[in-house]
């Protein structure tokens, strides 16, 4: 007899075979990239209290020119358990022609969490976002994959906590993706070994430009502080085939409007090349720069190198 789990995987495996990106021939990408907001690009202004967290898809829209939202669960702690909170949100996007995209989720727990108590209790905490994220719409949450810091044993515990959460996803039909955000995390090898391992559609990532440092936590590549990073290019590439959303990270900037730190155009060239054809979330996280400039500034950067690609 089949468990649970074999039984779901083939249910998902039939019913969502497009949730992974097609075979497309290359640059068959779109003319024009697709614009999302990441919450996190203006979390100065939000933690701050200058900007309440209601009013970030008004603020994207007006402001930015941008129809689509990336949400930060941290932003909405005290509302998780609002029905009413969400009801209203909903309705206001809608209203507005806003779409609802994904929620990054964080201080949720560890998936890969060595211990099983634990680890069932970050998957239950997760479960909470899966819903809110179902009912505005959104196709993904994206998650961590931290946990034990022992190669093997983290392996087969997010094995473990990521496929669990899958089981629960996918009847929502929401997405769960990996972002690289540090340590291992960040060696795009060992999560594409995890995805395989986890051998679900609604398992995925969100690939980020930035955060390819393997040796800190959260993984930014901004200051000179890192002492081993993965090769940002590669780890793009090696991402993409499970791409359900793009993370397009901008640190500071320089007098042409270009990332020294970062190899932007070799980037976007993977993501054209791959015939993604979802949104492209700005997260702006560069200090020379205020937050509307900075997000700004990097709509034009993608604009200007996709135009040229």
């Amino acid at each position: 007899m089949e468990s649970r789990r074999t039984f779901l995987k083939k249910t998902a495996m039939a019913s969502a075979a497009i949730s992974f990106l097609p075979k497309v021939p290359k640059n068959s990408g779109p003319d024009e990239p697709l614009f999302s907001l990441a919450q996190w690009s203006l979390h100065k202004a939000l933690q701050s209290g200058k900007m309440a967290a209601t009013d970030f898809p008004m603020v994207t829209k007006k402001e930015f020119g941008i129809h689509a939202c990336e949400y930060v669960n941290q932003f909405y702690a005290d509302q998780k358990t609002n029905a009413a909170f969400w009801s209203e949100m909903l309705n206001q996007t809608q209203n507005e022609g806003i779409k609802n995209l994904l929620i990054m989720v964080d201080a949720e727990g560890e998936l890969g969490n060595a211990n099983v108590a634990e680890r069932k209790k970050a998957v239950q905490n997760h479960h909470i976002w899966v819903d809110i994220a179902a009912k505005l719409g959104c196709h993904s949450i994206r998650v961590n994959a931290f946990g034990v810091q022992e190669k093997a044993q983290l392996k087969a515990a997010l094995v473990d906590g990521l496929g669990s959460l899958c089981e629960y996803s996918q009847q929502a039909k929401i997405n769960v993706l990996i972002e690289n955000h540090g340590l291992l995390s960040s060696q795009a090898d060992f999560i594409v070994e995890v995805i395989k391992e986890v051998n679900n559609p609604y398992m995925g990532t969100l690939p980020d430009f930035g955060n390819w440092c393997t040796s800190e936590l959260w993984g930014s590549t901004m200051g000179d502080g890192c002492q081993s990073v993965y090769n940002h290019v590669e780890g793009v590439k090696k991402f993409l085939p499970y791409a359900k959303g793009v993370s397009a990270k901008t640190y500071d900037f320089d007098a042409n409007g270009n990332q020294p730190k970062l190899d932007y155009k070799s980037m976007l060239k993977e993501v054209k090349d791959a015939g993604y054809i979802g949104h492209i979330g700005i997260e702006y996280e560069g200090e020379n720069l205020g937050e509307t400039e900075g997000i700004k500034a990097s709509k034009k950067l993608i604009e200007r190198i996709w135009s040229e690609l």
